[in-house]
């Protein structure tokens, strides 16, 4: 029964409508905004969204706003994902192990070509495939300028420092830098986090940069491994 043919005062009742609609998942509230205005105001309601966005997962709270309202429509684990601060001795496949990931789902969410690219962050984001670890969660909607994608975060045993989106602002903060890093990556042809893992063992220095790229090239032609 639709309310635009029904003389039912409850079907437009607010206060009935967020009862009734408390309950329904994210597909089912996008379907119900476009029945009419009345629905669309309470279906719509970002207080609303939220709590059908963590329902699914027992998270206890989300905390940030996403750039775009398309973030919702996702409702799939895979925008969930463990901040890990990245310590000395770190490599992308320990990391795999400890938290019983896929080296390539760890490269793919960080937007990662190279194991390089680990050593010019400061943390990656680890895919969650068991939902489990999301119960009683808190997650922090971030845009992070290396997975140049917006997730679902969890900090274990922390809360990030600092605002939000800190880590979408790191690159931007010094476009000297960031023309300096294009430049290598044009020179010798490789992704970003190489050129940066280079940069950053050069004390940024791009010559030296370059040379010691030149020179890790050589040395892997001459033992047989490029």
């Amino acid at each position: 029964m639709s309310p635009m043919n029904s003389h039912s005062a409850a079907l437009t009742c607010r206060d009935t409508l967020c009862l009734i609609f408390e309950k329904l998942s994210l597909a089912d509230l996008a379907r119900a905004s476009c029945v009419c205005k009345a629905w669309n105001a309470v279906a719509s309601d970002e207080d609303m969204i939220v709590e059908a966005f963590k329902a699914p997962w027992k998270l206890l709270d989300v905390v940030g706003k996403p750039c775009s309202r398309n973030f919702w429509r996702d409702t799939g684990i895979g925008k969930f994902a463990i901040s890990h601060r990245i310590l000395r001795g770190d490599t992308v496949a320990s990391l795999a192990v400890k938290y019983s990931s896929q080296v390539m789902d760890i490269k793919r969410v960080n937007n990662m070509m190279s194991d390089h690219g680990i050593y010019s962050r400061e943390r990656l984001l680890i895919p969650i495939t068991n939902p489990d670890i999301l119960i009683n969660g808190t997650c922090y909607i971030e845009l992070d300028a290396y997975a140049k994608h917006e997730g679902a975060v969890l900090y274990p045993g922390s809360k990030p420092e600092g605002k939000l989106r800190t880590f979408s602002n790191r690159v931007t903060c010094d476009r000297g830098k960031r023309r300096v890093i294009d430049s290598l990556k044009r020179s010798m042809q490789v992704d970003d986090g190489t050129a940066q893992y280079y940069l950053s063992i050069s004390d940024g220095d791009p010559r030296a940069a370059l040379s010691q790229f030149s020179s890790d090239l050589s040395w892997e032609r001459q033992t047989g491994l490029a």
